[in-house]
């Protein structure tokens, strides 16, 4: 290029410059550290400069001599379809095939890798107006599947299916992604450690005026620089050109209009330093107030927030000091009705410490209660209080009350906001326990729970242990089948996949006479073995697998598997399945809950039977919502006994007695004198105040997850992800979630390494074993199931656990 029309490209607009191994004009892949939209050339005011490039994109409209000069011996763009890396590879753009559904499967994007953040797009193009996605490295997970795919996912609804077009592609984004994933994880560290130390340093505005008072001067002296250069550079020209009116050889006229030509590009490169400098400074100076308001706004909540918890540690101080005074006071103080009142609030000292509510309210009582009595309690005078009994000693004795007390609620459910279809679209016919699906679907419990709730009325089991009559027993047992679907009406929530090992104990052998052990036995399929025991004359036991499918306007459940029960005292034996639940709505509208189907409940000693219909709910029919019936008949067929009612509510029952019609035949009882024999089997227990912040709970399912002391290491009460849901902090159970799903898959990948090794050097392998349960032919169903082999609770009389794995 002839150093003439070099000339005028320097002018009083900005130019823009191509660094070496880029493109011109910025349409080259991105620098490392790039960042805004002029990282991928777009015009405009706003366009940034990438920090330690020398790129400089064009800020202004096409001004008097602007125009774009490529540095010499630049790269060549990247060919189409493949990517091109920048500065230390951590950034890097391309195509890539990202899975998208079953119908229209993997289709092809355009993907870019910039500040730790992975977005794509659907073509280039489209880069300046709208982006289809954007997945964080820093907290995402990489994992190769093949040699061309490979999936990103961040442990919550984000996760990205992709395929390169070849190995060596793919490993090329591999590569970059966790280069790029590197550094945001230290960039991350790094800003929160920063932010640590600016909340505590008292930065105000005379800094950051010094600052841009400082940056301002630096510019100047920029300034200064650049007109010495264009000057120096003026009369190097001159020299030059001078030199090329002299009669040289024709080979020293060619290498002074290379040096000639180098010259320009130095001074436009300085040119253009200067003026990136300066829109650095106009934007550091317009955004600067903005600044100093968001920084005196936090500051202000800051000191509200510190005002707010002194108040508050105070009044907790100035409660407890109340409370104290309140319990280390004797029975038979004097006064009246101060006496009385001092019973009463002593008495509410063994109040669970869980239960905040209700110590708040009894707050004012207790705190006026000894001014009545005319004792001055203060926390300096409680341990010279008369009484017998030392303050540390009541303290264990109201944690040994609180113990035996069951918690009455949660913490309600947070309001967080999701995009259902964004995760359930690429679901539709998949089965659910194979896909990771994060906490906001699930309630805080385990289906191991779940499984457990099944035992709120077992007072029906008490019942029907004290039936002497068979068919009126099978009656109370058909009662309980259908109770244990009463929890589900509100429950739309999924409970959380268990761990392969993991176990849940619910001991009630004092409060109620029994207990209850589940482990999980399997994983695919999913499968959880159940055995609870009364010391009033019942055993039952379950193994159940599930099985869900996807249909996109609902959800079905099928529990596979069979439920027995046993009475000590009859030996009869009674066996049945579950129905199939129905979650309608999945998509759009309310999510509800059916079930429907049929139960066949069998005793196998008389060779009764009782069959009760679940009649799925229609819009068309007239009956009741969530309708059962159901005839108990002796093993002739005769019908006995008639059930009706509904699932969620209530089951009754009347004695059928035959009349003889007019052709002399048998006729069913009257509808009148049916109604005169009809008792109430079963009726649903209210739920507790405020259960629609708590999922929905029973009183019972409210104390599953209270933690309890001794129960085993593997117990649902210890799983971290469970308890952090609970608490409301549902980022940190994703993350949570998704570490110990990765721990089971590490597990399982071990056993299968170790089961192959042992098929190849022909030693015998035993597969995996459920530490509880044995796996063999139950005598009375002829099937493969998992029964309870002993142990248990031995083990947790001498709290020894050395058996259990380390699952969580």
């Amino acid at each position: 290029m002839a150093a003439t029309e070099l000339r005028g490209v320097v002018g009083p607009g900005p130019a823009a410059i191509a660094a070496p191994g880029g493109g011109g004009g910025g349409a080259g892949p991105p620098m490392v550290g790039g960042g805004g939209a002029g990282g991928r050339g777009d015009s405009g005011p706003s366009s940034g400069i990438a920090p330690g490039t020398v790129a400089a994109v064009a800020a202004g409209g096409p001004g008097p001599g602007a125009g774009g000069v490529a540095a010499a011996g630049s790269a060549p763009a990247p060919a189409a379809g493949g990517s091109g890396a920048g500065g230390s590879g951590s950034a890097r753009e391309g195509w890539l095939f990202k899975w998208t559904n079953y119908i229209k499967g993997y289709q092809r994007r355009w993907f870019v890798l910039s500040n730790g953040l992975l977005s794509y797009y659907r073509s280039k193009a489209e880069m300046r107006h709208t982006c289809r996605g954007t997945i964080n490295l820093a907290t995402a997970n990489i994992t190769v599947e093949d040699s061309c795919n490979f999936i990103i996912s961040n442990g919550g609804a984000q996760t990205y299916h992709l395929k390169a077009s070849s190995e060596v592609e793919r490993q090329r984004w591999v590569t970059a992604l966790e280069l790029a994933k590197a550094k945001a994880v230290k960039m991350l560290a790094e800003s929160d450690e920063s932010g640590d130390e600016e909340s505590v340093s008292q930065t105000d505005k005379t800094e950051l005026q010094n600052t841009l008072r400082t940056l301002s001067s630096k510019v100047e002296d920029l300034s200064t620089c650049n007109d010495l250069i264009a000057k120096h550079g003026t009369a190097l020209q001159r020299s030059l050109s001078e030199l090329e009116s002299l009669r040289l050889p024709a080979e020293s006229n060619e290498k002074i209009k290379q040096v000639n030509e180098r010259a320009t590009l130095f001074r436009i490169t300085s040119n253009a330093m200067i003026n990136a400098c300066r829109d650095f400074l106009v934007l550091a100076q317009t955004h600067s107030k903005k600044w100093q308001k968001s920084l005196q706004y936090e500051r202000d909540q800051r000191i509200r927030l510190e005002e707010t918890l002194e108040q508050l540690a105070k009044q907790h101080n100035h409660l407890e000091r109340a409370f104290r005074g309140a319990t280390v006071l004797p029975a038979n103080a004097p006064g009246g009705a101060a006496s009385g009142k001092g019973q009463c609030c002593s008495g509410k000292g063994d109040v669970s410490d869980e239960d905040d509510e209700n110590e708040f309210f009894d707050a004012p009582e207790i705190i006026t209660m000894p001014e009545n009595l005319g004792h001055k309690r203060t926390g300096s005078n409680i341990s010279g209080a008369s009484s017998d009994i030392s303050l540390d000693e009541q303290y264990k004795h109201q944690l040994e009350e609180t113990k035996k007390e069951k918690r009455t609620r949660i913490p309600y459910k947070p309001n967080y906001s999701l995009n259902l279809w964004s995760i359930m679209k690429n679901c539709i016919g998949k089965e659910l326990s194979k896909i990771p699906m994060p906490v906001n679907f699930n309630e805080p419990l385990s289906m191991l729970q779940r499984l457990t709730e099944d035992l709120e009325y077992h007072e029906l089991l008490d019942r029907a242990a004290k039936c002497e009559n068979s068919l009126e027993q099978l009656c109370y047992v058909a009662a309980f089948t259908v109770s244990s679907y009463s929890t589900t009406v509100f429950r739309t929530s999924k409970p959380f996949n268990p761990l392969l090992g993991e176990t849940f104990e619910l001991d009630r052998l004092e409060e109620n006479g029994y207990r209850s052990l589940c482990e999980q036995v399997s994983h695919h399929p999913p499968a959880a073995a159940h055995h609870a025991e009364s010391k009033n004359g019942w055993t039952l036991r379950q193994e159940i697998k599930i099985t869900s499918k996807f249909r996109g306007k609902y959800l079905s459940i099928m529990p596979l598997g069979s439920i027995h029960c046993i009475f000590h005292a009859t030996g009869h034996h009674y066996t049945w399945k579950k129905v199939t639940t129905t979650v309608h709505n999945i998509i759009v509208g309310k999510l509800w809950i059916d079930q429907s189907g049929e139960i066949d409940i069998v005793n196998h000693k008389t060779g009764d039977k009782c069959n009760l219909k679940f009649v799925p709910y229609s819009y068309f029919s007239r009956d009741i919502a969530r309708k059962v019936t159901g005839e108990v008949t002796d093993p002739s067929g005769k019908v006995h006994f008639a059930l009706l009612g509904t699932w969620d509510e209530k089951m009754e029952c009347f004695k059928v007695q035959p009349v003889i019609g007019e052709n002399g035949g048998d006729a069913r009882q009257r509808g009148h004198e049916a109604e005169e024999s009809r008792v109430m089997l079963w009726k649903r227990n209210p739920l507790p105040k405020n259960a629609e912040n708590m999922y929905y709970f029973s009183e019972l399912a409210l104390t599953l997850n209270a933690w309890e002391a001794g129960t085993a290491p593997t117990d649902s009460r210890l799983r971290p992800d469970q308890r952090l849901m609970e608490n409301g902090r549902w980022d940190e159970a994703n993350a949570e979630k998704q570490r110990l799903e990765e721990k089971q898959r590490l597990s399982r990948k071990k056993r299968e390494a170790e089961a192959m090794k042992a098929t190849e050097d022909g030693t015998p392998y035993d597969p995996y074993k459920a530490l509880w349960f044995e796996r063999k032919k139950d005598p009375v169903t002829k099937e493969l199931t998992h029964i309870y082999r002993g142990g248990y609770w031995e083990c947790k009389e001498k709290q020894d656990w050395s058996s259990c794995p380390d699952i969580f």
